[in-house]
């Protein structure tokens, strides 16, 4: 088994350097780990007093980062010199974050050798080490079971078609056993562990309530968005949908939508009240889409494929240098070109939690894929959230879905959009029960640091 595991991660790594030559995450995913303890030893401080911590946080990528961030933060809060070091797996999270201020050090994570893990374990000597949600590396695990060093897995979710659970998994199983404390995000995961034998477990929730929850108690505006939203002319108002994380099946799906959307079209003979309330409102609707990946050759795509309609993008008012949060004096074509468009393309990364504010309900992508992205970043706003149907693998969606907040289509269908779109009060019914399901479930944070950390 473990000549097994050597090898694929050899293989793993020759792979992403050919695989290098045509993508572009593939290449920095080999890149990044080139030279990459020569950075690391270069980089970190050597210096390590008594009163000072080190913490070391392991992040899969972006979304994992989500999680552990609420918990950088407060810990920052409480011990301001303690040492930070976050890893990330994937390029996508080390490129978005690899400046986050909060953390003295942000690496990519050495493949998971034997050798590799022994002298980045030295080098970076932490106190206490935090894997988010499911990542298993099983030659640091030892190397930090060697040195006696607490290791927690935070956030974590259990399913039981996962290795541990199955009954060719003992290999598998060996890994936990290196855990200082397991905090799951549900009753069932906590379950699973313990009809394997694995009772240092509690249920503690998801940090990313707390992360989301927190990005809507701070006053950051674009101020782009702010008037782009605002009414279409001729109109008397308009509904926005927020499309976050979009694939090119996404951007599919809401052209479709968008371009057959029209009063005439979407009217039931039926129902008397919906045709009465869209004639006397007027509404119109707008749509932002911020995708996952914002390469050039992919908005120019996205442009092409809305050219029928008023586009606008981000980097057109602001490049992608600037400030989106600062208050930017607008020329009256600008403002006219902003209020006026019907599609706001977001080119740039790091602004969709704060760009979901300006919406009336969401789309979230990714389910027309390996799985749907963060839909909490819009749930939290108390917008009703669409997405795709690769959702099995996330709780608040299955949540969410049970509730009434949430709604999963597949490619061809949009009454659910026509109806969060066209029912007032279907829309504000949804939105309650997304902004209740976030508040149920604050805490994770405060019940993860007052068991690692305590004051």
């Amino acid at each position: 088994m473990s000549i097994l595991y050597h090898t694929s991660l050899k293989l793993y790594l020759l792979g992403s350097k050919i695989a290098g030559l045509f993508s572009k995450k593939a290449a920095l995913f080999y890149s990044g780990r080139r030279e990459l303890f020569n950075h690391i030893e270069h980089s970190i401080s050597a210096s390590h007093s008594s009163k000072e911590t080190r913490y070391w946080f392991h992040c899969a990528s972006v979304g994992e980062f989500e999680q552990a961030r609420p918990l950088i933060e407060k810990i920052k809060e409480r011990e301001p010199h303690s040492y930070i070091v976050v890893t990330f797996f994937s390029p996508s999270g080390y490129e978005l974050r690899k400046n986050y201020t909060l953390a003295n050090n942000v690496f990519y994570l050495p493949m998971d050798t034997m050798a590799n893990a022994r002298k980045f374990v030295e080098v970076i000597n932490p106190n206490i080490v935090i894997f988010v949600k499911y990542e298993f590396w099983r030659n640091y695990f030892s190397v930090l079971n060697e040195r006696d060093i607490p290791l927690y897995l935070v956030s974590a979710i259990f399913r039981a078609n996962q290795p541990f659970f199955r009954w060719w998994g003992a290999n598998f199983r060996k890994m936990l056993a290196n855990f200082t404390h397991f905090f799951v995000q549900d009753v069932e995961s906590e379950t699973l562990l313990r009809s394997i034998g694995v009772t240092n477990v509690s249920v503690a929730g998801d940090t990313r309530f707390d992360r989301v929850f927190e990005i809507t108690q701070n006053n950051k505006t674009i101020a782009a968005l702010e008037l782009f939203t605002r009414k279409i002319v001729g109109s008397n108002n308009s509904l926005c949908c927020v499309a976050g994380s979009t694939w090119p099946p996404d951007e599919q799906l809401l052209h479709n939508f968008i371009e057959q959307y029209s009063v005439e079209d979407l009217i039931d003979e039926d129902c008397e009240s919906l045709v009465k309330e869209k004639r006397v409102g007027g509404e119109s609707l707008k749509l932002v889409i911020a995708p996952h990946e914002v390469d050039e050759l992919h908005i120019k795509k996205i442009e092409s494929l809305f050219s029928s309609f008023s586009v606008v993008k981000f980097s057109d008012f602001y490049g992608q240098n600037n400030n989106a949060y600062s208050e930017l004096s607008f020329t009256s074509a600008q403002k006219e070109k902003l209020s006026s468009a019907q599609i706001f393309i977001l080119d740039t990364v790091g602004l969709l939690s704060t760009a979901y504010r300006y919406g009336n309900f969401a789309y979230v992508g990714g389910g027309f894929g390996v799985g749907i992205h963060n839909i909490l970043e819009a749930a939290t706003y108390g917008l009703p959230v669409v997405f795709g149907p690769n959702y099995e693998k996330f709780k608040e969606a299955i949540d969410l879905i049970a509730l009434g907040g949430a709604f999963s289509i597949d490619k061809g269908q949009v009454a659910i959009l026509e109806k969060i779109v066209l029912d007032v009060r279907f829309r504000e019914q949804c939105s309650q029960i997304c902004r209740e399901y976030v508040q149920k479930n604050l805490g994770a944070t405060a019940n993860i640091l007052n068991a690692i950390a305590p004051k």
